[in-house]
């Protein structure tokens, strides 16, 4: 669905053009016998979203049913403004190669001082990078900056981060003399921090929040943890809108903070593409990966945005390069500046809220039936319940109703046989959650 916004004063601009002073000197050569006085027999508006999910249903009745999907972990689905689309489709923004000519470029080199700015202020810190690939190159890229600041060679990571993330990291680390110690998580869900005690040499410390289980972290602890020990605090995320609602990394002591910004105007798309958002506190600015854009002016005093810092190999020497990033998601980056600057700071806390209010509604409506979270720590819109009984087929039997119940934990964490991880949004209505529930009783 395209959409086409027209202010006033494009109406009237338009107006102007072809010699009309109001929309009804338009309308004149239309008798009015052929006009339409009268309202029109419509239903209440809806939101774009109720009106999406309207359409949906009516366009199920003619074809397959539309699945009623619960799966998160780390690629969420939320609802996207027809506004989006309509600014990052514009034909000057589809190219997401990197801008080497900038001069030339200024609108491009706008869009990622923008998404930067935006980035910093989402995440509560000092400097956001231009982006890069997705969450977990990103959590890589956070970790490699702390052992580069801290010169030392072991490092933290908790077992609640998200385990393709993990796995992404060891791959960047395998052929390093770097060693990484495992934190385990506790009875509530949350990082057990008192594993950090006595890890000599720390460089840097992992923790995501919300954690792969959906719980909130404390980050404020970690941090101190993480200085105690002379590390630094990576603050990884797969879930940026939770900072609509809860505290940002930054203002939680976090060094780096690090994730996946699919949620920010980009549909899952089965897996991808993703975003790498990465922000870090200012005394780092030199360590890090990728590039950054600045605001200038020329020697006329007019604005203009320039190629700052690029720490990569084809801009200085290969051995000084902080990454090997090259081209980065600037298309995907521009389209979440796009949804922030669209939902703004009010919108994304709302939005925010809302997410948190549908999760906890599934909580009630699951708890009612006997079925309980499996972690006891807060949680902003993902939780961990146990199934009921022992009915192995009762996963498949779901999938067959047309719902998608969350994700099975036991192949990543097979202490978990028998637990998911189950995701509410903004775009799941109460008679959603509470199907779902009804359909998981036992």
């Amino acid at each position: 669905m395209r959409y086409f916004p027209h202010t006033p004063e494009e109406v009237a601009q338009m107006l102007a053009a072809v010699g009309a002073a109001t929309l009804e000197d338009l309308f004149a050569p239309i008798p009015e016998a052929c006009r339409t006085v009268r309202p029109l027999d419509l239903p209440e508006a809806l939101t774009e979203w109720e009106l999406e999910a309207h359409l949906g249903h009516l366009a199920a009745r003619t074809g397959a049913p539309r699945g009623r999907v619960f799966l998160g972990a780390g690629s969420y689905d939320h609802f996207i403004p027809a506004a989006v689309p309509a600014v990052a489709g514009r034909a000057e923004f589809l190219t997401s190669y990197t801008p080497y000519q900038p001069e030339v470029s200024q609108g491009t080199l706008q869009a990622i001082y923008e998404y930067q700015t935006l980035g910093a202020r989402l995440l509560g810190m000092e400097v956001a990078n231009a982006s890069l690939y997705d969450g977990a190159s990103a959590l890589a890229e956070g970790v490699l900056l702390a052992l580069r600041v801290t010169k030392r060679t072991r490092l933290a990571v908790s077992r609640a981060v998200h385990p393709a993330y993990r796995r992404v990291l060891a791959t960047y680390l395998e052929p390093t003399d770097f060693e990484t110690v495992e934190l385990p998580y506790g009875e509530d869900g949350r990082t057990d921090l008192s594993a950090l005690n006595g890890i000599p040499d720390l460089a840097a410390v992992a923790v995501q929040s919300p954690n792969f289980f959906g719980c909130v972290e404390d980050l404020s602890g970690a941090a101190e943890a993480a200085h105690a020990g002379g590390g630094l605090l990576v603050a990884c995320f797969t879930e940026p809108l939770a900072f609509g609602l809860l505290q940002s990394p930054g203002a939680q002591g976090a060094d780096v903070a690090c994730g996946e910004g699919q949620s920010l105007g980009l549909p899952p798309s089965f897996g991808g593409p993703g975003l790498g958002l990465f922000a870090a506190r200012q005394a780092h600015l030199r360590n890090l990966p990728g590039r950054l854009v600045g605001k200038a002016r020329d020697r006329n005093g007019r604005r203009g945005f320039v190629l700052t810092l690029a720490t990569r190999e084809q801009h200085i020497r290969r051995e000084r390069a902080t990454s090997n990033v090259c081209t980065n998601q600037s298309h995907c980056a521009l389209t979440a500046a796009a949804y922030l600057a669209c939902l703004g700071k009010q919108g994304l806390r709302e939005l925010a809220r809302l997410n948190y209010d549908k999760a906890e509604h599934l909580k009630g409506a699951l708890a009612a039936r006997g079925i309980r979270p499996r972690f006891s720590a807060p949680t902003f819109h993902e939780f961990v319940v146990r199934w009921p009984g022992e009915d192995p087929g009762r996963y498949e039997g779901l999938l067959e109703k047309g719902f998608v119940p969350g994700l099975p934990l036991e192949r990543d964490y097979p202490e978990l046989a028998g637990c998911t991880l189950l995701c509410a949004t903004e775009t799941k209505s109460r008679a959603d959650l509470e199907a779902l529930a009804e359909a998981m009783a036992p």
